[in-house]
């Protein structure tokens, strides 16, 4: 099977934000965050490095109002540019499932890139924020990404007590998760659908 290449950017500006994306699926885990959100950049990083996905992210926005409408904006432009990344998905596994421990924290994510946007997200935790990061912010990030993506997106948190450590397990497994959906299986030409498209 011949790969295209599977590189996307995307830019998005209203009068909230400013946010650049650029992916490249077929990476080595290079990246360079800046989201003026240090606990994001973080998470995002984890995401790059566990995924082995290139990824260039740098956002502005109102962060002295909150950091919804970045983190949001964020999910937005990474699940458009996944979804233009992955083309017409042929050849790909399109399923991938990743449990991944942190310490105490054990979180599943499984994911279907069936071109369906779909949420299921049961993860709480005990605090409001980290740093400047809200935690209630992971679920609306995630939203938008899977909702952007085309993604059936399931998180379950198993268990945990640290919040630090859950929000890294969330992006662990979410990044290991992906890895195996995009990644290619030889035996499949077409789409990986009884239908044969997605």
């Amino acid at each position: 099977m011949i790969k295209d290449s599977r590189v996307a950017e995307v830019q998005r500006k209203t009068a909230e934000t400013e946010v650049l994306v650029q992916l490249d699926l077929d990476g080595t885990g290079n990246h360079q965050i800046d989201t003026e959100i240090p606990f994001l950049s973080h998470l995002l990083t984890l995401f790059s490095v566990h995924s082995l996905c290139n990824l260039k992210v740098m956002a502005r926005g109102d962060i002295e109002v909150d950091d919804h409408h970045s983190v949001e904006d964020i999910g937005i432009c990474l699940g458009e540019a996944l979804r233009r990344a992955l083309g017409d998905k042929r050849g790909i596994n399109r399923y991938g499932e990743a449990t991944v421990p942190m310490d105490e924290a054990l979180v599943r994510v499984v994911i279907d890139l069936s071109g369906r946007s779909y949420l299921v997200y049961n993860v709480e935790f005990k605090r409001d924020s980290i740093g400047n990061f809200a935690l209630e912010n992971i679920k609306e990030f995630f939203r938008a990404l899977a909702s952007n993506a085309g993604m059936n997106l399931h998180i379950d948190l198993i268990r945990g007590e640290n919040d630090h450590h859950i929000a890294e397990a969330v992006f662990k497994a979410f990044a290991r998760a992906l890895k195996i959906a995009i990644d290619y299986e030889p035996r499949i030409e077409g789409v990986w659908s009884s239908k044969g498209n997605l």
